[in-house]
């Protein structure tokens, strides 16, 4: 059968895509291999958050007396945290498989590869084989768990997300490597969950190192308080397995001196890797660059006919960012004029707690560029609302151009900043000024309050502080 367009893969790309080139009149096919919804939704941004707010319960539960409430003997029941989370999971991708039905999409369960003549070849799960045909493919494939090559994930000793979401039993002590936002998400619910927790990062700045050092530091200092142990610009050289046990040795990028950790389990969490492996790329001719495919800015390949998106493509590799790509591509293929995507306003979030979230430069990036800032910070424990909620750690700082006042960046750290941060995103898509921000009226007693007051102080008008 002929399709106006095919897309394979149904993750946060794929699915959205798919939803709005059926709105805008195009007949659709998704192929799917797995589940509706890919990885976010059935293996990583649902899911993870599901057992994030688990183990934020749980931690409301051993810190009742703080708020003048007593909870007597509260414990934490693993397996059916686990089965909350995956409940979420499965209930979000029938969701999805809702929508296609809504829509009018044809779902093609199967793996899909590229042959010539705008065509794929969908392999079923018995083997038998169907070609769909379309004029527009959207390849949106997604990403796997990146792996060191001398620490590979055999899903018993090195495990990747999958594994650690869905373990049988809990572990007493784990090692993670990598302290971005998958690495350091795992390390606060294991942790909170009672799992002896160290992460292993190679950068120097610690954790979360692609942030603003503030917020690094920051959180640096929280996760010791709740007994993680960090070691920063180290390297795990060996993971040997000895019995029951793991042993780990982690080697110090500073001095070279030697650690052995000894633990349960390592998770690997070194980032991100394309699913663009056997999928007919070299049968088309399409270009890549290490393994990513190489897109205009409406994500059309060399290939007449053939566009990828998300995680197949360079760039971030987020959800947002790949439905906003797929959103674009399928709008410029219906003949439509959409704004090429600003990569530089592009939030990030991560899931742990505190919260941290961010869009824009970083204090380290902006002066780089040569701008003149104006550097403005607000401390949550200067926030009425932060603490009547018990939550006055972190902060939230702005970096604005000292000349024009524009809104260079924006960081935060603290309960429910992932939900405040798209306040700058839209300021910065405006391109609002700091004055703005600061005689912008924000409600009292919220969170988001520090953001008008952080303007202030960069602009020296700071009321609360």
């Amino acid at each position: 059968m002929k399709y106006d367009v095919v897309i394979i893969g149904s993750g946060p790309g794929g699915y959205p895509g798919a939803i709005r080139a059926s709105q805008l009149g195009l007949k659709v096919a998704i192929i799917e291999k797995e589940n509706l919804g890919g990885v976010c939704l059935n293996w990583g941004c649902i899911p993870t958050k599901a057992l994030l707010k688990s183990a934020q319960v749980f931690e409301y539960m051993n810190h009742a007396e703080d708020y003048g409430l007593k909870i007597s003997g509260a414990k934490a029941d693993f397996g059916k945290v686990v089965k909350r989370s995956r409940s979420v999971a499965e209930g979000m991708s029938k969701g999805v498989n809702f929508l296609m039905k809504k829509n009018n999409i044809t779902v093609i369960e199967g793996y899909g590869r590229l042959i010539r003549g705008k065509k794929v070849e969908v392999t079923k799960a018995d083997g038998k084989k169907e070609e769909i045909s379309g004029d527009h493919i959207i390849i949106a494939t997604g990403g796997r768990a990146k792996q060191l090559p001398h620490i590979p994930i055999d899903g018993k000793t090195v495990i990747g997300y999958r594994e650690a979401m869905t373990l049988p039993k809990q572990p007493k002590a784990i090692v993670v490597m990598g302290a971005g936002a998958i690495g350091v998400e795992f390390a606060y619910f294991y942790s909170t969950m009672g799992t002896e927790v160290t992460v292993v990062e190679y950068l120097e700045q610690g954790l979360l190192p692609r942030e603003d050092k503030d917020v690094s530091k920051e959180l640096g200092k929280i996760f010791k308080k709740k007994g993680v142990n960090v070691m920063a610009n180290s390297s795990v050289e060996k993971v040997e397995s000895k019995g029951k046990k793991v042993y780990v040795t982690v080697k110090s990028r500073k001095d070279d001196s030697i650690k052995e950790i000894e633990c349960d389990l390592v998770l690997s969490a070194a980032g991100v890797t394309p699913n663009t492996e056997d999928i007919g790329l070299e049968t088309l001719g399409i270009k890549t660059e290490r393994g990513l495919i190489q897109v205009n800015e409406y994500y059309a390949t060399n290939v007449p006919g053939v566009y990828a998106i998300g995680d197949a493509v360079p760039g971030a590799a987020l959800a947002h960012v790949a439905t906003a790509e797929a959103i674009i591509c399928v709008e410029k293929i219906a003949g439509h004029h959409p704004q090429p995507l600003n990569y530089d306003n592009i939030p990030s979030c991560t899931y742990c707690v505190p919260e941290v979230a961010s869009v824009g430069m970083t204090e380290a990036q902006a002066k780089e560029a040569g701008y003149e800032v104006k550097l403005g910070k607000f401390p949550f424990s200067a926030s009425g609302k932060a603490s009547a909620s018990g939550a006055k750690e972190g902060f939230v700082k702005v970096i604005y151009d000292a000349k024009y006042g524009e809104l260079l960046g924006a960081h935060m750290i603290g309960s429910n900043v992932t939900e405040m941060i798209a306040e700058i995103v839209v300021a910065r898509n405006l391109e609002t000024t700091g004055m703005e921000i600061v005689k912008t009226v924000h409600p009292h007693p919220t969170m988001s309050e520090a953001v008008m007051e952080a303007s202030a102080a960069a602009y020296g008008e700071v009321i609360h502080l």
